[in-house]
């Protein structure tokens, strides 16, 4: 590990100023994937700034049809609260099947999907829910978030205060998860929101990351069952393909487990 400068923020504004006036700076939540990449050297990072006691990126809040959860909230919180279990089941299980209980306790939301790994849960859930990001200046619609690998829509000097979830009508998510990192190969959150509108949002086979499967909407939105994703059309020139699946088969994993989010969706 590099030698890096550790500040422990006291509040958002002092944590926004911090990250400004340090040009090779980064934020520190949950730090299951900045420590990693720091101890391997693949990270060098001139200051380390930890916001993860903010009160203001703290709480859940249900209320107005929606599900308001603080980007400081850690996996575990959101597995575990009632509140989100009584509004978006699927959203608790989806957080309950992140890694093992060590991240589930650590890993925060705002960092998952600041990140925005191609293989993490939660940026299914941001675009399957047509959830709403909020930064410290401003609201970024799920669909004007994620740019890519790794890529989203955020500034360098922007944090993320807190994460706004649509409640829908039913919702259900599946994943096939590497038996070793417990990441997700392919996980699918499958939606009929309140409007009649149909959401599919994959995560981990992607080739660019995460992405919503216009077929398999179009086939659940006159017909919601399973049945009617089993003969969707999944392309695998669009897969990810490595040591773990190649591209035929993550296309495949595609349709099973939309198939599987729309029966835990009932």
């Amino acid at each position: 590990m590099y030698e890096t400068n550790y500040h422990r923020a006291s509040s958002l504004s002092d944590a926004a100023s911090q990250i400004a006036g340090n040009e090779d700076a980064k934020l520190l939540a949950g730090g299951q994937t900045l420590i990693p990449t720091m101890k391997q050297r693949l990270a060098a990072p001139s200051d380390v700034i930890d916001i993860r006691n903010l009160d203001e990126l703290k709480g859940i809040d249900v209320s107005g049809g929606t599900v308001t959860i603080g980007a400081a909230v850690c996996h575990a919180d959101v597995a575990n609260s009632d509140a989100v279990k009584g509004a978006i089941p699927a959203l608790a299980a989806l957080a309950g099947k992140i890694g093992d209980p060590h991240v589930r306790h650590m890993g925060t939301i705002g960092g998952s999907i600041a990140n925005n790994d191609p293989a993490a849960d939660y940026p299914a859930a941001v675009l399957g829910l047509d959830a709403t990001v909020v930064t410290n200046k401003r609201e970024i619609a799920a669909a004007d978030y994620f740019k890519g690998l790794f890529e989203t829509a955020l500034e360098e000097d922007e944090i993320i205060v807190k994460v706004v979830f649509q409640v829908p009508e039913k919702a259900g998510y599946a994943k096939f998860p590497n038996p070793a990192s417990r990441y997700a190969m392919c996980g699918v959150m499958a939606a009929k929101m309140t409007d009649g509108s149909v959401r599919v949002a994959v995560t981990g086979a992607g080739n660019d990351g995460v992405f919503r499967h216009a077929g398999m909407e179009q086939a659940l939105s006159s017909n919601w069952s399973a049945d009617a994703v089993v003969g969707a059309s999944v392309d695998p020139n669009d897969m990810l393909s490595d040591l773990h699946g190649s591209a035929d088969y993550r296309a495949n994993l595609v349709v099973v487990m939309a198939k599987r989010a729309v029966e835990a969706a009932g």
